[in-house]
């Protein structure tokens, strides 16, 4: 039995967990706010908010629901575009002749903050994507982001319009930005008192506690397989996870933050990349982290996308793994209580094949944090700047010292059947002057290490360009 709020309604369901909650929203439901769009997570117009009890606070995340399956929901709250409209709505007056335009006094009333701010600022025209970017809007006003123009825009990453050219949304934006610098307290009582949410949000935290007490732990059998966000499982087999027997992994308590152990940050599996995102241990050691896993997707995938999954995913251009093999990672696998620790760089085999059995899962991840002589950099080019994969990606870690590197690690991914870790160059930049010399020569032992070939994210020859061009930017920073 799944049990969570969807708006101002309890469910209990006993579909089966890997039910996509899109599905659930629309055919079950039927509450058709929240559209189908692309069902990869890559047009925003599913997009729904899920709340989480934290201890005494609420946390609201915004998610494409297309992604997001009935199993990582249990005991939270899911927000459509339904359970943000006034509990009051004022009739719009009757019109007898043509329709006048929108203005303030006949929307009084009918629309939350955010869709005044949007049918004021001309940002809808088909409407097909709107709920979305609403729902992407109202997820920034609740959250604790600061309210600045960037991150209003940073909300919407994940949202794709075909018919404004988004200069009419950006205004929008903006127009939540300034509405959510003049919050001094609580982000969702500012919110309830400036008619961004309903006033039953202000109860919703009761209600998921008392249900969270009554939720019964799941028993798994022995086959039962885990899933972490499942944002590339349900694109490439969505049809197969609906009944699968499976254990999703966010359902569980999330390691917000990770925490240091010895010399090592440490994570566990059902960590997201926004949780690396958010994390102040991580931001004060990777001063450029923000920009990075900006890079990462978008803000609804980030939500949920654990780092556990794309490093199990073993794509060849993962940005997270790419990241993580210049940092001494260690993986921590668990086989019904039987530990084993694999270092990442020896974790990828081949094609999709990593060495992990098939009744292991990731328990925990730890990596080293750069010291102060050390310097970090992750780079990536993509058809799209954000929400695309890589065409190529590439990572560095380099301990310096009187302008002399000491210890040198190097990956990049797209240009082998792995996430490749650049032994040859790693090793030759140990001793060198860091300079423009020693990149260049840097670049021809890495040219002999990779192996790109052609396809859809590009040529060989392009892939090799690219390689080259983002290893010495490492050196040009």
């Amino acid at each position: 039995m799944i049990q969570f709020i969807l708006n101002n309604k309890d469910i209990k369901t006993e579909l089966p967990a890997g039910t996509t909650l899109l599905d659930f929203i629309r055919y079950h439901q039927h509450l058709m706010g929240t559209k189908i769009g692309c069902r990869e997570g890559d047009c925003g117009a599913c997009t729904i908010l899920i709340g989480t009890l934290n201890g005494e606070k609420m946390d609201y995340l915004s998610a494409t629901s297309c992604l997001t399956p009935l199993g990582n929901i249990q005991g939270k709250h899911i927000v459509t575009v339904e359970g943000i409209n006034p509990d009051k709505i004022t009739p719009s007056p009757i019109i007898t002749h043509h329709p006048s335009p929108i203005t303030h006094e006949n929307t009084e009333g009918v629309l939350s903050s955010v869709q005044k701010a949007m049918s004021d600022e001309s940002a809808t025209q088909c409407g097909f994507c709107t709920v979305g970017f609403v729902m992407s809007l109202t997820g920034f006003c609740m959250s604790d982001e600061k309210p600045t123009q960037e991150n209003a825009i940073a909300a919407i990453d994940g949202n794709i319009c075909r018919c404004t050219g988004y200069k009419s949304i950006e205004r929008a934006a903006y127009r939540i930005a300034e509405l959510k610098q003049q919050n001094q307290g609580d982000s969702l009582d500012f919110c309830i008192e400036n008619k961004v949410l309903p006033p039953y949000f202000s109860n919703i935290k009761n209600r998921l506690a008392t249900i969270n007490k009554s939720i019964l732990p799941i028993n798994h059998n022995g086959h039962a397989h885990f899933v972490g966000g499942g944002t590339d499982l349900y694109v490439q087999k969505h049809d197969d996870m609906t009944d699968a027997d499976i254990h999703f992994v966010l359902n569980g308590s999330t390691l917000r933050g990770g925490k240091i152990v010895g010399e090592y940050f440490e994570i566990n599996s059902s960590a997201t990349v926004t949780d690396l995102k958010n994390s102040e241990v991580l931001n004060a050691h990777f001063p450029n982290l923000q920009q990075h896993l900006k890079l990462v997707s978008s803000t609804p995938i980030r939500n949920i996308a654990t780092i556990a999954g794309n490093l199990v995913n073993a794509s060849p251009i993962g940005d997270l793994s790419v990241f993580l093999l210049v940092l001494d990672t260690i993986l921590i696998l668990n086989d019904n209580g039987k530990q084993r620790e694999v270092e990442l760089k020896d974790f990828f085999k081949g094609y999709k094949t990593i060495d992990k059995t098939p009744t292991e899962m990731i328990e925990k991840i730890k990596f080293k944090l750069p010291s102060k002589d050390t310097f970090f950099n992750f780079e990536k080019v993509c058809k799209r700047t954000y929400l695309d994969i890589a065409s190529v990606n590439c990572a560095i870690s380099l301990k310096i010292k009187d302008n002399y590197i000491e210890k040198a690690e190097v990956a990049i991914g797209g240009v082998a059947p792995i996430p490749l870790f650049l032994k040859e160059t790693s090793a030759f930049l140990i001793g060198q002057k860091v300079d423009t010399q020693t990149a260049i020569a840097a670049n021809n032992i890495l040219q002999k290490e990779i192996e790109p070939i052609s396809d859809v994210r590009g040529s060989a020859d392009y892939k090799r360009l690219l390689a080259r061009q983002l290893f010495l930017t490492h050196f040009q920073l």
